[in-house]
């Protein structure tokens, strides 16, 4: 992999072969290896395909952003931080986006009830983790119990999908709603719009601001390319 925006293309076949570490998408019979050199193994045979087929769709210039699975994996792979990520999304939870609310105008506090609540209700059905909900910027610690079942949901769970966990967290400022995705209780073009309910009131209130909704069509897209890989780690 390279930094590169484009390069010719290098290679004439691509496949998935079987590893011992999972399964390895080759061009000509090698591995394809991260920016720091290692070879990129994915856990799932579907995952694997899906780098497959970014590649195998390449013509004469690759063009490295068409490969956003296979830059998501190998980045991954690259930091090694399982432990970092976990600890990132617990601490997200302490204060996610979904618990804070505007106390005016009405119309925001609203809407932000009406969207995010359906979210706070599942955690708490499905992991049993309540969450506080507050208002303007007064804080508000978060149960001791909640963070740890949210813990125990998410120990076990494997680097990549840690790694990607992590960043969607970052994205949307909620590991509530992140958590929803990967348990597949909202589709994430809810869980994104959900993110920015803040965003789209202003846009409505006051109009649309087109350097604005640029940068948020950007972070909709990583968003959508991490949420397909998060799906594809758990379709095997």
């Amino acid at each position: 992999m390279t930094d590169q925006s484009s390069v010719k293309r290098f290679y004439k076949t691509v496949d998935v072969a079987n590893a011992d570490d999972g399964f390895q998408v080759r061009l000509d019979g090698k591995p394809i290896r991260t920016k720091r050199g290692a070879p990129i193994y994915a856990p799932t045979r579907a995952l694997a395909e899906a780098i497959n087929a970014e590649w195998a769709g390449q013509r004469d210039e690759i063009d490295f952003g068409a490969t956003p699975l296979t830059r998501i994996l190998g980045d991954a792979i690259d930091a090694d931080a399982a432990d970092q990520w976990r600890d990132d999304i617990l601490a997200y939870l302490k204060s996610d986006l979904v618990c804070y609310r505007a106390d005016a105008p009405a119309k925001l506090v609203e809407r932000q009830t009406a969207v995010w609540d359906p979210f706070l209700d599942w955690l708490r059905d499905e992991l049993g983790a309540g969450l506080v909900v507050t208002s303007g910027i007064v804080s508000a610690p978060q149960p001791d119990i909640a963070i740890e079942r949210v813990k125990t949901a998410i120990d076990d769970l494997p680097p990549a999908l840690l790694a990607a966990l992590r960043r969607m967290t970052a994205i949307t400022g909620s590991a509530v709603l992140t958590l929803a995705l990967w348990k597949n209780a909202f589709t994430p073009e809810q869980v994104f719009d959900a993110s920015i309910v803040d965003e789209t009131f202003q846009r409505d209130q006051w109009g649309e601001d087109t350097e604005a909704t640029a940068r948020l069509d950007a972070i909709r897209l990583e968003f959508l390319d991490l949420a397909r890989f998060v799906s594809l780690l758990g379709a095997d």
